[in-house]
């Protein structure tokens, strides 16, 4: 009789063992000859060696589909040990899995698009209105990455331009000023990976989330490093976070061109990048639309609304500066 300790590591063993322990006992009922005690994250088991190697098989087996799709029942826990696919297994194009078991899968063309060129480019410019589904993409692309053991490590960033001079008025440390801009980050994490393993994440840096100014001085290897609300960047900070890009590293860059909230007389790092970098090898440019928009149908009407105003207010200007012309000529 030999005794093996098994660890599981990627996953949250709340979902692993499941409700009162119920698949737990379930998988010991079908390793009969195997004295088997969960604890934690680790399993221990006694048994006979050959027994031993089929239920290590299995737990593997079972973490692996666990960590997949978040989400593990007695049917898989029985198609797995029997050697068979589970019917979930099946499903095509989910990016991942959420942390209720629904697969996130690309909602339209132009998000099926940012997918494709992920795989293709080691940096990707995603530029489309609120709720197009630039950022929940690319965040979903960065925890699969995450998940398969592609990159090490998942860096989020924002620029902190609201905040501005009354960023010191807020009440508490560095963290907590700065974590209200960060919160859309934070909601899309939580969409795909169990709360509990989420902040095993962030408290070893695995996953991290800082505002743009904390990127200077860094060099970022193995990692999905992804920068939201681009459009907010000044051209010195945009130059600065680009170049911090290290060794099996990919960026991907998001931006809304009509919700830029710097002053007038400050140029968008981003519109200044986009000239600077179109045709440069190895990076993408994908362009989402109102036609992308997966939020509540009322946000495609506003997007319209806003842009019919903005035509209007383009057209009433023009014809303001023809009369004034006119207005030259004539005296």
């Amino acid at each position: 009789m030999i005794e093996k300790h098994i660890v599981l590591e990627d996953i949250d063993p709340v979902i692993f063992y499941g409700i009162n322990n119920t698949h737990i006992q379930m998988i010991k009922a079908l390793f009969p000859k195997l004295r088997i005690v969960a604890r934690d994250n680790v399993i221990k088991v006694m048994g006979d060696e050959e027994e031993m190697c089929a239920f290590e098989e299995a737990i593997l087996a079972l973490e692996q589909h666990c960590a997949r799709y978040n989400s593990l029942n007695e049917e898989a826990i029985l198609d797995i040990i029997k050697g068979n696919k589970p019917p979930i297994e099946k499903e095509g194009d989910a990016i991942v899995f959420s942390v209720t078991g629904k697969p996130i899968t690309p909602r339209s063309a132009n998000q099926l698009k940012l997918v494709k060129e992920f795989e293709k480019s080691d940096m990707i410019f995603a530029i489309g209105p609120a709720g197009s589904g630039k950022t929940y993409t690319a965040i979903a692309l960065a925890v699969r990455a995450l998940k398969n053991k592609e990159k090490k490590k998942i860096i989020l960033s924002r620029p902190a331009v609201e905040a501005g001079e009354k960023l010191g008025f807020l009440p508490g440390d560095m963290k907590e000023k700065i974590d209200p801009y960060l919160q859309p980050l934070y909601d899309a994490l939580q969409d795909m990976i169990p709360a509990s393993k989420l902040k095993e994440y962030m408290e070893l840096n695995i996953i991290q989330i800082a505002p743009l100014a904390f990127m200077r001085g860094r060099t970022l290897n193995d990692a999905i490093v992804i920068l939201d609300e681009a459009q907010n960047t000044t051209p010195q900070q945009i130059k600065m976070f680009l170049t911090r890009m290290g060794i099996n590293t990919k960026m991907v860059v998001t931006g809304d061109m009509t919700q830029i909230d710097l002053p007038h007389s400050q140029t968008s790092g981003l519109i200044q990048a986009m000239k600077i970098l179109k045709g440069v090898k190895g990076i993408s440019f994908v362009e989402l639309n109102k036609k992308d928009i997966v939020r509540h149908k009322l946000v495609t009407r506003i997007v319209e609304a806003y842009e019919a105003y903005e035509e209007n207010l383009k057209k009433t200007n023009q014809t303001e500066d023809i009369e004034k012309e006119n207005k030259k000529k004539k005296n």
